[in-house]
């Protein structure tokens, strides 16, 4: 066999991870997502992709960017996702709105994950958490092309199923134990000098993701509604039916894949500032940099009208379609490669 037919069969590395075939697939599937929010009169909107502000959620961190600004040295970040910009555009025009852009969350890599990632974002003003969740459906069903039906599970409920404690009213030892006792040893979220809800919070996010997400969302698409109230960030608060405070949102899953997320916005400046001032605090004590408040979106937040807004992982959703294994699949190039 000669040189050259040996090693035809490897791909050279500058290859992109996704094959021809799929990237066409990819291709098609974002323009069908166009044509639906075209069809439905929602604008297509472009936000810049860097800005002064950072996104202060302890679990999210943003990329720095050192530009020259007006020939000062400034940082900036790559946004997170597109909301705090989108917010402003919607408390100017009052009109729905989308946008399908990448976005960078640093440090994260895997199966899932990438530092750059494909997300659609869109808001729908006086709409209620039920309508975006019509709007989903229709969305999924536009795509498979065919009806499709999903599962509402609240939040208590999934927990109480495949943890088997009571999440929103069980005590931290218990939480501690129940987590020790599934193996999920070496963590400690009891630091004295975070908040209860704090501490309470980071026990039920190891619990559900480890012993609650995998099972999601196999049989049928599923909405995970009711999320505790420390889960806010941007979404208001509410009570459920037995009096507890829940936040005001959802989470798609399908095969176990966390796909989209979605809030009833809140509209309240001086709230949203409470909570970025809380998140800050938060990084501190976890040795994370404290990031800059969007002052834009405080002013914005005061002008917003009621609605819902929802951010879909553009890359996740096309791999649960096709049945990929692994995200380089449906991406050119993963981060280690670009």
């Amino acid at each position: 066999m000669s040189q050259s037919s040996s090693t035809s069969s490897h791909k050279p590395n500058y290859a992109p991870t996704m094959t021809l075939a799929m990237a066409q697939q990819r291709a098609k599937f974002i323009g069908d997502i166009r044509q639906f929010f075209i069809s439905r009169q929602v604008l297509e909107v472009q936000t810049p992709l860097l800005s002064q502000a950072g996104n202060t959620d302890t679990f999210l961190q943003s990329v720095a960017a050192h530009v020259t600004y007006q020939d000062r040295p400034y940082t900036y970040y790559l946004h997170t996702s597109p909301e705090f910009a989108m917010k402003r555009l919607l408390a100017s025009w009052q009109v729905p709105i989308y946008q399908i852009c990448p976005v960078f969350r640093d440090n994260e890599i895997g199966v899932r994950h990438n530092i750059e990632f494909t997300m659609l974002e869109w808001y729908q003003p006086n709409y209620s958490l039920d309508d975006m969740a019509g709007e989903l459906n229709e969305l999924l069903a536009a795509l498979y092309g065919h009806p499709v039906v999903m599962s509402h599970y609240r939040y208590v409920d999934a927990f109480m199923d495949f943890v088997g404690i009571h999440p929103l009213t069980a005590s931290l030892s218990a939480l501690q134990a129940v987590a020790e006792d599934r193996g999920l040893i070496g963590f400690d979220f009891n630091d004295a000098d975070d908040s209860e809800e704090n501490r309470r919070q980071s026990w039920l996010d190891l619990l559900f993701s480890h012993a609650v997400e995998p099972n999601l969302g196999h049989d049928l698409p599923t909405l995970i509604i009711e999320y505790p109230p420390a889960t806010a960030a941007l979404a208001k608060t509410a009570l459920d039916k037995e009096g507890n405070k829940i936040a005001k949102r959802f989470e798609l899953y399908i095969n176990g894949i966390e796909i989209a997320n979605a809030y009833d916005e809140l509209a309240d400046g001086p709230a949203l500032r409470e909570r970025f001032e809380q998140d800050n605090q938060l990084r501190q004590r976890h040795g994370l940099p404290q990031m800059p408040i969007d002052e834009h979106l405080i002013a914005a937040s005061d002008d917003l009208i009621p609605c819902s807004g929802i951010a879909v992982g553009v890359d996740r959703l096309l791999m649960v379609m096709t049945g990929a294994k692994n995200l380089e699949e449906v991406i050119a190039f993963p981060s280690g490669q670009a």
